[in-house]
């Protein structure tokens, strides 16, 4: 019951603070990264979890695969990694009246699965992205799990690595499901895990892809064992 209530809780000041923080971001356009990364450490506190981070995130990459299991994925990278990210998300997240604009508002990039042209449009902004100094963020699942166990990537990241001839750095992110599952609304304070893999280049092996699949879910089931059991409301 109490996790009940603190996931109403978390709704709430989600919606009130997001709001704040789209206006921020429009009044003041040159410090978006700046707004998100303050408003991601509130977070943090608002939800009481602590974030562990393992090994450091890579100065040499380009874009950043994660593993999805919640929003507080976003929340807790954001607020801990030191460039500024571009998130990949669904149109469907841009389309909602008000919230879409926390896609648009630090330009972010949406992409519209049933739309056969997004692949190059998605490219296209990626590439204006990284000229800005930016970092690709996606989660190659393209939706969210529950968890224990990675679902199939999607070809979204690999297209954008391939072809863009970028350097990944796989990271595993544990235990943000328990801290807040918006599916059944509950909510409680924990660590979140943050494992940052060796990066990288798609050019030096083809079959990258499916290896980085194996080696997060390899990490992710080490991290889970450590943990000694899999704090996940199913």
């Amino acid at each position: 019951m109490l996790s009940k209530i603190r996931g109403i809780i978390t709704i709430f000041q989600f919606v009130v603070t997001v709001l704040i923080t789209i206006v921020l971001m429009y009044a003041f356009k040159s410090k978006t990264h700046k707004i998100r990364l303050v408003w991601a450490k509130m977070q943090t506190y608002l939800m009481s979890f602590n974030i562990l981070i393992k090994n450091k995130p890579s100065d040499d990459a380009k874009m950043i695969m994660l593993n999805h299991q919640s929003l507080v994925d976003i929340v807790a990278l954001e607020g801990i990694y030191p460039k500024n990210l571009c998130w990949v998300a669904k149109k469907e997240i841009g389309d909602i009246p008000l919230f879409g604009h926390i896609l648009r508002a630090p330009k972010m990039i949406e992409i519209d699965r049933k739309d056969s042209r997004s692949m190059v449009k998605m490219l296209k902004q990626a590439k204006e992205r990284l000229s800005e100094g930016r970092v690709i963020a996606i989660f190659p699942e393209g939706t969210r799990g529950k968890g224990e166990k990675l679902l199939k990537f999607q070809n979204g990241a690999k297209v954008l690595a391939e072809k863009l001839n970028l350097v990944v750095q796989p990271v595993v992110v544990v235990g943000t499901r328990y801290v807040f599952d918006s599916k059944n609304l509950s909510a409680h304070s924990g660590d979140v895990r943050v494992v940052y893999l060796e990066p990288i280049n798609p050019a030096d092996d083809e079959n990258w892809y499916a290896k980085v699949h194996a080696k997060m879910q390899e990490v992710l089931n080490a991290e889970l064992q450590a943990i000694g059991s899999v704090k996940i409301t199913v």
